[in-house]
């Protein structure tokens, strides 16, 4: 398990913001529709899996396409996310 900050706003549709903290689990076997951390293209990313009919990496914000990648690699899967609620600013 590890945590990484979430970057963009791709996922923001189910709550998921910029600068909120991710729980990563490296050992969970990704299924159907588990939010990933994702490398394709030589990019990170962070979507919904969709695994049928075809491997897709969907966003949660309808602004941004979804992904079709040719060759996938998979680091985790998010099991938890903090979002914060005051700025520190």
């Amino acid at each position: 398990t590890f945590f990484v900050r979430a970057i963009g706003d791709s996922m923001k549709e189910m709550g998921l913001h910029s600068g909120d903290l991710m729980v990563v689990d490296k050992a969970e076997n990704p299924m159907q529709g588990d939010i990933v951390i994702a490398e394709t293209d030589g990019e990170f990313t962070v979507k919904r899996l969709q695994l049928k009919p075809r491997i897709a990496l969907l966003p949660m914000n309808p602004a941004y396409p979804t992904l079709y990648p040719e060759e996938l690699q998979i680091f985790g899967v998010v099991t938890a996310f903090i979002h914060k609620t005051r700025s520190t600013d």
